[in-house]
């Protein structure tokens, strides 16, 4: 690995769309969905929303132990079975040895993700470093307040934003690292996003490849 680059990109794994995994300290899943057989158990799962490519209760049940902690947003909440420790914008908890803020995630000019559902995204502060999970977002302005290490981003338009738009998204925030996605699952937009988003961006971009099912 680039010693420019965040330690924290050693330990994350892509499963596809805006499925991932982070290794260390605990094992930690954003939005798990079409996980392959055999996925570690997990310590931690994040959710930001309740659509079903993102809020997947069988996949969530297949890494969940009895001392897997759970976080959600309250829509994602009501469909999955509790505990469940409900968040919302501008909160902020802690597992272990995670820190976790909780960031707004919404549409501008489309009605997928609205501002008032109270959608989510998450900044994870771990290891010494930041990782930034944008969620089902457009480019909106608390963008601005985000710090990171590494941002994770979608590119493929329709539900969110589109390459270019990702483009201005990292200009604002500008991580050590951006990482796409939201793409090539069969949901919207494909690997040519991610490319031309990897080609404009203002900072490095790191693509990576799918584990998925």
């Amino acid at each position: 690995m680039d010693s420019s680059q965040p330690a924290l990109l050693q330990q994350l794994h892509w499963y596809g769309h805006d499925a991932f995994r982070l290794d260390r300290p605990l094992v930690i899943y954003i939005d798990p969905w079409r996980l392959p057989p055999g996925a570690p158990p997990a310590d931690l799962i994040l959710v930001t929303h309740d659509h079903h490519d993102h809020c997947s209760p069988e996949d969530i049940a297949a890494i969940r132990r009895p001392a897997t902690r759970l976080v959600a947003n309250a829509s994602a909440a009501a469909k999955l079975s509790p505990p469940v420790s409900v968040v919302r914008p501008g909160d902020s908890l802690s597992v272990g040895e995670v820190r976790i803020e909780v960031v707004p995630a919404y549409n501008l000019d489309k009605a997928f993700h609205p501002k008032e559902a109270g959608h989510v995204g998450y900044v994870l502060e771990l290891l010494g470093e930041r990782l930034y999970f944008a969620g089902d977002t457009d480019v909106i302005p608390e963008m601005s307040d985000i710090r990171c290490d590494i941002a994770l981003l979608p590119v493929s338009g329709v539900y969110v934003m589109t390459a270019e738009e990702a483009v201005e998204a990292a200009r604002r925030i500008r991580p050590r690292v951006a990482v796409p996605m939201h793409y090539g699952a069969g949901v919207a937009g494909g690997p040519e996003d991610a490319e031309a988003f990897a080609r404009a961006a203002p900072v490095p971009v790191v693509v990576l490849t799918s584990e998925g099912a």
